[in-house]
């Protein structure tokens, strides 16, 4: 199915780095709507904040914790290549910077419930 570069691991941290990257930058402009809302007083401030009770927004929270926590790994990793340069023991780095983003990622929820 996959040919070439496509089966190397670090084909895969980088798509993983970019589309957490712009999954990121699609959560901004909710971000700045949330800042925008705390501006305008404690009453706005407030029914936002019960909004974000719900489980669903829970679980998007930790997704966003997830992606966060892979777009730093992913940067880490290649900070490290450009320092260190290419190894074959980097693949290691790969499944270590997952590891640590989902375990943020759950560490996050299982605080957050």
């Amino acid at each position: 199915m996959f040919r070439g570069h496509r089966q190397h691991a670090h084909y895969w941290a980088f798509a993983l780095h970019r589309i957490a990257g712009l999954l990121l930058a699609l959560f901004l402009p909710a971000h700045f709507y949330v800042l925008a809302l705390s501006i305008e007083g404690a009453a706005a401030m407030d029914g936002f904040i019960r909004w974000t009770d719900a489980p669903l927004v829970k679980l998007a929270e930790t997704v966003l914790v997830i992606l966060l926590a892979a777009h730093l790994t992913g940067g880490l990793r290649l900070m490290a290549l450009e320092f260190i340069g290419t190894r074959e023991s980097s693949k290691a780095a790969v499944a270590i910077g997952t590891g640590i983003a989902l375990a943020v990622g759950l560490m996050f929820l299982l605080n957050v419930t």
